[in-house]
Formats: structure tokens, sequence, C-alpha cells
């Protein structure tokens, strides 16, 4: 590696690489590997959660495992809540949603804005506007079960606005309100609003940085 050293994110991997593992270094923090997608719209996303149907991980780990992150990144994977929201302070960072739903059709929510805040604030998610083929389902105008600005929940950590605990529950960690409508982190169960409930065969969440800046 050249004294440039490693890539911010895959947006800095070079066009015309293949999709892949590879090391990229975000600013102020070690190399961490990652897969990076560089056939879908342009390539340069960073893929920072993956999951199908038949998973071998169970996703019911606790606050400190997701933090950092577990699974295999050549098959389903959890990056690390601590390392996305480190990747996302870098740049203007936009998100797409990849769902395979029920009948293995491949699905899209894209938005515009993508960014976790720090632990202090319980890894809260913030997205921007929607548009995509997967439907609307992380910003669902019910507060039982909307995503967008929720904070991060694992069964060792409960700030959903349920009165239960809906990691405990449900299973995995999530970005859980009262409870859900999307629920990607989970074993055998992977549900996206109304286009699969439960029936999903895959996901994967990807960021890369936004157009405009």
């Amino acid at each position: 590696m050249d004294t440039m050293g490693w890539p911010k994110d895959c947006s800095e991997v070079s066009a015309g690489s293949p999709s892949g593992i590879y090391v990229i270094q975000p600013a102020g923090l070690h190399p961490i590997v990652v897969y990076c997608e560089m056939n879908v719209t342009d390539g340069g996303w960073t893929v920072i959660q993956r999951n199908r149907q038949s998973t071998e991980i169970t996703w019911a780990e606790s606050w400190s495992t997701y933090k950092y992150g577990f699974g295999n990144v050549r098959s389903e994977y959890w990056l690390g809540t601590e390392y996305i929201h480190q990747i996302s302070r870098q740049k203007v960072y936009q998100v797409r949603f990849v769902i395979w739903d029920a009948a293995n059709n491949i699905k899209f929510a894209d938005y515009n804005l993508f960014s976790l805040e720090d632990e202090s604030q319980g890894y809260r998610l913030r997205l921007g506007t929607y548009a995509g083929t997967a439907e609307d389902a992380m910003t669902s105008d019910n507060p039982r079960n909307v995503h967008n600005n929720m904070k991060f929940s694992t069964k060792d950590r409960d700030q959903d606005t349920y009165s239960g605990n809906c990691a405990s529950s449900y299973g995995g960690g999530w970005w859980y309100s009262a409870c859900y409508a999307v629920r990607l982190n989970v074993k055998g169960a992977i549900t996206w609003g109304s286009l699969c409930n439960g029936n999903c065969k895959a996901s994967a969440i990807l960021i890369k940085p936004a157009l405009y800046h």
C-alpha cells in the first residue's frame, strides 16, 4: 500500500475494482475489514449489514458485541454500530436498504441522508428523504413502528419507546420504537413493512457519500 494509506470508505476504492473484501480506515479509527459493493449504481458502497433467512447467526447479541460488530464479512454480518457511526461522521452519507422479498425479488429503499449519532446519544438513527421500490418502512408516521430518529437497542440496553424490551422480545439489535415495521438483524424472520413480514429472503444495508456536498 502506498503512503496514502487505506481508503476511508468503499467510495475511495478505485473505480472498476471488483466487489469483495477490503480494508478501510475511517478518520480517527484503526483499519477495519468490510465488504465493498462495487457493481450497484456506480459502486463505492460500504456494506454495513448483510443477512439472509437461513443465517447461522442468532443476532441476539449484547450492546458491546453490536458496538464492535460480528459475523463474517463474506456472508452475514453487522459491521459494528461504533464503526458505522465513525464512518458516517466523515462526510454526508446516503443509505440503501436492499431487501430480497419472499419471492426473492430485489427491492430498494434509498434515503438521501444517513447518519448515526454517537454512543452517548444511543447511536440514534438519522435518515433523509425516501425513494425506492421497497416502501418507506423506516419512517412510518405511526410512532409505534417508526425507526428514523430512534436510538439503537439491544437485549441488555433498552432504549426503545415501548414499556417492555423490544430487543429481548423480538431478537437482535435495532432502532426499535414500540416495536417495529422493519427488523433486519434477526434470525429467520427478516421483515420490511408489508413487503415481507418475517419471510424476507435476505437484506443488506449499504452506505456511501451523498451525491451533493
